[in-house]
């Protein structure tokens, strides 16, 4: 009897073992299953970031298949291309030289531009099988894919040729689309020699010249910035901005800060719209004391202050100081863009466009499509997302003071064209010796807005004298290129 009952026991004992043993089993099983389906699911979906990744075999692989593909312009133009040497070396050509430089980039000694944001579709190759099977059998390098930008190459040439012996850089967007039509950045570098001057220039501490300065750069916005301070303005004061009036004697003493007009203009009795015409800084330092900052400071966080830009390319993040507790001073300094404020040409491009498209930013991008070496299309891009900085009223109202700006302010350089147009200059100083760059920025036509452009000219001085005629110039190539 008790033999039965311990036989029983060590029964029960051991099936209670082998759940244990089975629970585990099946739990590690489980485990080990699930990571495998995320692994293969991170794979499937993160393909491209892999494959770029410069410690991946497989892009190896890749090159050793493929000849890299060609980069062109929206035009069809030629910007980067593989030449096969007699010796059967490759050589990577850039016929455009230093016009193209920073956008389109290089792919020896690393990558940048064009070439590291595309390179997981130029090393790829979608020619037919059966040429594949050819060039297999003739152990020969498959073509690789082409990539075609959005970059006009009269527009590309205009902004180089206008920016002339000026270190700066000017962007031009279709605000409608988010496409980036011209990027130049100077000083700058021949593609074709960046492996033989590759050792100077990581040398030199003091060159800049590898620096994109259409997306790097941070500089001082000076009255460009007063877009932003107008807008925070009109989003409190949407039903009485009109009544706003100021009487100017060429400079503002608040709180024992004291302000200066440019060169010291007295510009009288202002109104917002001659305000922002004139670029009056006593009057915007005035609007200072007007707007609510903590408010102010969330306008900042929608305008993309402070955050990555979505933009594929590398760029910097713009800053600025808005704390609601800063001095008057500070605020006085912010309100006209100078003080701590640093943005990007992009970044002020990208605010453009939004006032220009109703208030709604199409996020800019400079890929258009992937074609294989039959010009089939393999890829199709667009900007990646939309976000609203501001409402259609409030652009709209900035479209007007901006116009104003172009027909009566500081920047009638511009007026008179076959074109209308709309902007913002900037002087933004930099020094205790009061030099400054030059800004413009803006967009056309007015009423029908299709190119946006932005300029910065580094020490040039005055942004009305130096930046808008530059603009000009690119506004000029890109309505001579679009007559209907």
């Amino acid at each position: 009897m008790t033999d039965s009952r311990n036989r029983k026991d060590s029964k029960k004992k051991k099936k209670s073992k082998n759940r244990e043993i089975l629970f585990v089993t099946y739990t590690f099983v489980c485990i080990f299953l699930a990571m495998m389906s995320y692994i293969c699911f991170y794979v499937y979906t993160h393909e491209e970031v892999m494959i770029n990744n410069s410690y991946n075999a497989g892009q190896q692989m890749l090159v050793l298949q493929n000849r890299r593909g060609s980069i062109y312009s929206k035009d069809g133009d030629v910007l980067a291309k593989t030449v096969v040497q007699d010796d059967g070396s490759e050589v990577r050509e850039y016929p455009y030289g230093e016009v193209f430089s920073h956008v389109v980039g290089y792919s020896t000694k690393g990558k940048t531009g064009v070439e590291a944001l595309a390179n997981y579709y130029l090393i790829q190759s979608n020619a037919p099988l059966n040429e594949k099977m050819n060039n297999n059998i003739a152990n020969q390098k498959n073509p690789g894919d082409s990539v075609y930008t959005t970059l006009e190459t009269s527009m590309q040439e205009a902004a180089y040729n206008a920016l002339g012996v000026y270190d700066g850089a000017i962007i031009a967007t279709n605000p409608k689309t988010g496409e980036v039509l011209a990027m130049v950045s100077k000083p700058g570098f021949d593609p074709n020699e960046i492996a033989s001057v590759w050792e100077d220039l990581i040398e030199d501490d003091e060159s800049s010249v590898l620096l994109n300065r259409a997306t790097q750069g941070l500089y001082p916005p000076g009255s460009t910035f007063k877009i932003v301070t107008a807008l925070e303005y009109l989003k409190e004061n949407p039903d009485t901005y009109q009544n706003y009036h100021f009487t100017c004697n060429g400079s503002i003493t608040i709180d024992g800060s004291k302000i200066k007009c440019y060169h010291g203009v007295n510009h009288g009795y202002v109104d917002l719209k001659k305000s922002f015409a004139k670029s009056c800084n006593s009057s915007f330092a005035n609007i200072s004391t007007k707007i609510d900052w903590n408010a102010f400071d969330k306008t900042l966080d929608q305008l993309l202050f402070g955050q990555k830009l979505p933009f594929d390319m590398e760029s910097s993040v713009s800053m600025i100081n808005a704390d609601p507790d800063s001095s008057a001073e500070n605020k006085i300094q912010t309100s006209i863009g100078q003080g701590e404020t640093l943005v990007t040409p992009l970044h002020m491009n990208m605010i453009t466009c939004a006032i220009a498209n109703e208030g709604v930013l199409k996020c800019p991008y400079v890929m258009d499509r992937v074609e294989n070496n039959n010009g089939a299309i393999m890829k199709k891009f667009s900007s990646n997302s939309s976000k609203r900085l501001m409402d259609s009223d409030t652009s709209q109202i900035l479209t007007e003071l901006m116009t104003e700006v172009v027909e009566n302010g500081t920047a009638t350089k511009l007026s008179g064209q076959l074109y209308t147009a709309a902007g913002k200059t900037g002087s933004a100083e930099y020094n205790s010796e009061s030099d400054s760059h030059a800004w413009f920025t803006g967009f056309a036509p007015a009423e029908d807005p299709q190119v946006c452009v932005t300029v910065i000219i580094e020490g040039a001085g005055s942004g009305g004298d130096h930046a808008v005629p530059i603009a000009r110039r690119v506004f000029d190539a890109y309505f001579s290129n679009h007559r209907e």
